[in-house]
């Protein structure tokens, strides 16, 4: 066996690994494909003698590929599903095995891919690297281009995070629950006398410009928003909406496989939804305080 190929053997050992470290950063399995491609690109073009440990230095590589790919995302404003019509929430046609990224999405669990997906860059790979797959923070810090203790900062602020979307429901949020059961139930089947009976007669729907494109519109009055709520319900796919905490209240977000596209924030009052924020700006989408709720 020459070099090259004793090395390709010693990379498929770490395959499966890599592939974990970088879905669990992207979110995509087409996306965490090629960062794992990327690795095996700089591998074999790079002097391996001095490498003492080819796992550390794979999972090094794929780490600050997946941080580019993060950083490229946010300062592009890509949404996640850019490739989804707005009304359309079908699997984006670049993933590569749609039932294998399902696999995975609930290998690592729906809950924690979202509030992931709400993380600045920098925070989800130091959160990821240290509490996922345990590296020091001296070995993130230049990953992230941060001193050890602020990597530390970093994989502290996302903890808070993740364990801030672990709250029990109160018996409030518990009664907002089975008013947004409800709607989401009437939703999903097109019934225009379930949404209404769920929603005040003057209810105020603001949409933004990702989710209403051009410039985002408004909606007043509960059967303006049920009459176009069941058109919307016939042409999308609601699969993978699903009830959240959202900024304190129970909500809906939109996630397939984990990777947040469109979240309803909702207000209540006397069992009744009054207002609604239909969000699909990915900024603002990272700034909500989301926590999944167990089906």
């Amino acid at each position: 066996m020459d070099k090259q190929e004793h090395l390709s053997e010693r990379f498929e050992e770490n395959r499966s690994h890599l592939r974990s470290v970088a879905y669990r950063m992207l979110g995509s399995l087409s996306e965490a494909e090629d960062a794992v491609q990327e690795a095996w690109l700089r591998l074999s073009r790079s002097d391996t003698s001095g490498i003492e440990n080819l796992r550390a230095w794979l999972t090094t590589v794929v780490a600050r590929v997946c941080l580019d790919v993060l950083r490229s995302r946010k300062s592009r404003r890509e949404e996640p599903l850019e490739a989804h019509e707005p009304e359309s929430f079908a699997s984006h046609t670049d993933v590569t095995d749609p039932e294998q990224e399902a696999l995975l999405a609930d290998s690592v669990g729906l809950a924690l891919l979202v509030v992931l997906d709400t993380l600045a860059p920098a925070e989800r790979v130091a959160f990821v690297l240290h509490d996922v797959f345990d590296l020091s923070f001296d070995e993130i810090a230049p990953i992230v281009a941060r001193s050890s203790t602020a990597a530390r900062q970093l994989a502290s602020r996302a903890r808070r995070r993740v364990r801030g979307a672990e709250t029990a429901l109160d018996a409030d949020l518990n009664s907002q629950r089975e008013v947004v059961d409800a709607f989401l139930a009437a939703l999903r089947s097109g019934d225009f006398a379930g949404l209404v009976a769920v929603l005040d007669p003057d209810v105020l729907v603001r949409v933004d410009s990702v989710a209403a494109p051009p410039s985002g519109r408004e909606i007043r009055g509960a059967e303006n928003w049920a009459r176009g709520a069941v058109v919307f319900s016939r042409v999308a796919q609601l699969g993978s909406a699903q009830l959240a905490v959202v900024d304190g209240a129970v909500g809906i977000i939109v996630a397939p496989r984990g990777r947040l596209f469109r979240v309803l924030r909702l207000k209540m009052k006397g069992g009744k939804i009054v207002e609604a924020n239909i969000i699909g700006d990915p900024e603002r989408l990272r700034q909500l305080d989301l926590a999944v709720l167990d089906i």
